[in-house]
């Protein structure tokens, strides 16, 4: 039976959507009061159409003008505008579809489809891509199903983005350890975390520098890990897909290297928020696993030195995998399904709005766009598109459905579970089991 692509509204429970997003009620109202957000546009006679997104002010800027491009494509139709921060973006995001409803076009993370799709705050979208509202077919059938949830379409990928580590190549050459290759594994890089440590370089603040981040409080570190071996994180919706002994292998590797210098000091990833507070920018750790669309900022903190290299291997394989950075989807309650649909379509699609958002959202699931546009990169931009490129020729395994609606709660226990062990509160074996019974409850509640 066709998806219906109609205006006709299912609005969750205001407690469920906040619950599903992990956000308090009080925290979620202060944070609709008083998120930072630049505001564009306004009513007409016509059509008036909301769309939001996070993100910094050059993504910001390029938008509103790919907006604007559309707005003079489509006489009639007016698009407001807002952008805000990732955090108070997501707690806004909850309220609204607590209280009445997203935005007709909201920019969303891989996280939150199962959670809006599943509670009735996201529109299907099968019908707009059946009648080539929105098109696809210059995107990898297998990229454009991370927006599905229970075999429907409910969001379209804005990005596509990639894990790696942003790594300091001067000190890698320092300490004769070879530039990373993608089958490098998970030994190999343990063992270069050591040899950075064992150089006796000091931070700004006269303390050892490590070798690496602690990935220990990091989901998708152990993901990307699981996945190498052959792993999942989740085999359903309800159902986890790694073992406690899965787990406890993977946090006994991380507490290891911590305990040996070789990843950084607990309290020192505690405080790593930003690029600015992480153990790399504070001169404490010499790498750093992150994504390709941050990465710009590290080697406009650090340095050119500061190059992107892939991830550790299991054996030769790559638990990496293209991941949408952000999706696009259409607010459950729209009054104008078509107008948004378009919307999404020109932004995704349409070459002249391509060229203006540039790799802002990582590099455009549009083929035709994202080869267009590679033409104009430099520098960091041009890296990470390579990478990307190199990581596709060597081989990466289908990514996965969207995670199921408990993963948000059970990604802050996966973190608070580590920083038990980092904090000699638990071994690794305690709080992975506890991570196990806490999972297992969220997934089956």
């Amino acid at each position: 039976m066709p998806e219906p692509l109609t205006g006709r509204r299912r609005h969750p429970s205001r407690r469920a959507v906040l619950a599903a997003a992990g956000v308090g009620l009080g925290t979620a109202l202060t944070a609709s009061l008083t998120a930072c957000s630049a505001e564009s546009g306004g009513d007409s006679e016509g059509i008036t159409l909301t769309f939001s997104w996070w993100g910094n002010d050059d993504r910001a800027s390029r938008t509103v003008k790919a907006v604007r491009l559309f707005e003079k494509e489509h006489p009639g139709v007016t698009v407001r505008t807002s952008n805000g921060d990732f955090g108070s973006y997501m707690q806004k995001l909850a309220t609204q579809a607590a209280g009445g409803g997203i935005p007709d076009v909201a920019q969303l993370d891989y996280r939150q489809i199962s959670q809006y799709a599943g509670g009735g705050a996201l529109l299907p979208l099968g019908e707009a891509i059946r009648d080539r509202t929105i098109r696809t077919s210059r995107m990898d059938a297998e990229f454009v199903a991370t927006g599905t949830y229970e075999g429907k379409q409910y969001a379209l990928p804005a990005g596509r983005g990639i894990t790696g580590y942003a790594y300091d190549s001067a000190v890698y050459r320092k300490a004769g350890i070879a530039t990373p290759r993608p089958d490098r594994t998970w030994e190999e890089w343990a063992e270069a975390n050591r040899r950075i440590a064992a150089l006796g370089m000091k931070s700004p603040d006269g303390r050892p520098v490590a070798g690496t981040n602690d990935g220990g409080v990091n989901e998708d570190v152990f993901e990307t890990w699981l996945r190498s071996r052959g792993g999942k994180l989740y085999a359903s919706q309800t159902e986890l897909g790694f073992t406690e002994d899965d787990l406890t292998e993977f946090w006994e590797l991380c507490d290891g290297l911590r305990r040996e210098g070789a990843a950084a000091a607990a309290k020192d990833t505690v405080q790593a928020t930003t690029t600015e507070t992480s153990p790399i920018g504070r001169g404490l750790a010499t790498s750093d696993y992150t994504w390709d669309a941050p990465f710009p900022g590290y080697t406009d903190l650090l340095g050119e030195d500061i190059r992107f290299g892939p991830t550790p291997s299991t054996d030769g394989r790559q638990g990496s995998y293209f991941k949408p950075s952000m999706l696009f989807g259409v607010g459950s309650g729209t009054e104008h399904p078509k107008e948004a649909a378009q919307l999404v379509d020109f932004l995704l699609n349409d070459q002249r709005a391509g060229d203006i958002l540039g790799f802002t959202r990582s590099t455009p699931p549009n083929r035709v766009v994202a080869s267009r546009v590679a033409k104009t990169l430099k520098g960091s931009e041009l890296e990470i598109y390579r990478y990307s490129q190199e990581m596709e020729k060597y081989g990466l395994d289908a990514p996965p459905p969207a995670p199921p609606r408990g993963d948000v709660a059970i990604q802050t226990a996966f973190k608070h579970q580590y920083q038990r062990v980092a904090y000699d509160l638990a071994t690794p074996r305690e709080s992975a089991r506890e991570l196990i019974d806490e999972a297992n409850r969220e997934l089956r509640s």
